[in-house]
């Protein structure tokens, strides 16, 4: 399949302005879901709900990479590395994470606002890494600076997804099933932000695009900081109105920064 490049590079200043107008309204108002989710919303079971908005960003690359010949070159291999990591991300958000959640139910117009967001976000990034990345052309022996920055990046990615994961799984573990009480969460990188499972995310997306160097995959990255990071502020406020005793030294979501 050739490269879509003006479709790819609209689509990649399109996430980019909407990155921008998300920070604009989480500023004022947060995304309706978990802990501010509206009760008169209709909503999914919270697993259903999970499964149903993450998986087009899963299969929808899977599907573009099927319908892909092998990679020829280094490059076109490293592209594709970089794709299995993005799929890896959402088959554990489809997956694992979507059958494990102890969460709210999911206001349905969030669950159909979401799985649009990563339909159009899986085809982007999978069109782009499989078929426009200059990472395609690339020869076996490329540039040493350009190794040097791919590996960084792959290693944040997965520094970033561990960390998601293991947050994720400390904050289950404060719920029993059936249970929507808030409780201070300890360990991990909780003891230095309120919000690791959110930093994690950003740490992954970074990597990606470090490794990428690309305006495409830059631009999910700014989305889901643009997204996330003001939601993490709203967060960790809301753990310091609730508890008195909240460890005063946390940060939101960016260690001894924010």
């Amino acid at each position: 399949m050739d490269c879509w490049g003006s479709t790819v590079s609209g689509g990649s200043w399109a996430l980019l302005l909407m990155a921008l107008a998300f920070l604009h309204r989480q500023r004022r108002i947060p995304g309706k879901y978990g802990r501010y989710a509206a009760p008169e919303s209709r909503c999914c079971p919270a697993r259903l709900g999970w499964f149903l908005q993450e998986l087009p960003s899963f299969l929808l690359p899977l599907v573009l990479l099927l319908l892909t010949d092998a990679p020829r070159n280094r490059g076109a291999t490293e592209a594709v590395l970089l794709l299995f990591a993005f799929i890896l991300h959402y088959f554990q958000r489809a997956f694992i994470y979507s059958f494990l959640t102890r969460g709210r139910p999911v206001p349905r117009y969030i669950v159909w606002t979401s799985a649009m967001f990563c339909s159009f976000n899986g085809l982007l990034q999978g069109h782009y890494l499989l078929h426009c990345s200059p990472l395609n052309r690339q020869p076996f022996s490329g540039p040493w600076l350009s190794s040097v920055r791919f590996s960084t990046g792959l290693l944040l990615f997965l520094f970033g997804f561990i960390i998601n994961v293991h947050s994720d799984q400390i904050l289950r573990c404060l719920r029993k099933p059936g249970e929507v009480v808030y409780r201070i969460p300890y360990g991990g990188m909780f003891e230095w932000v309120s919000c690791p499972n959110y930093f994690g995310e950003i740490v992954e997306w970074f990597g990606l695009f470090l490794a990428s160097w690309s305006l495409t995959v830059f631009s999910f990255f700014f989305f889901t900081l643009c997204s996330i990071g003001p939601r993490a502020i709203r967060h960790h406020r809301d753990y310091q109105r609730r508890f008195p005793d909240y460890p005063s030294h946390r940060k939101a979501f960016l260690p001894f920064l924010l």
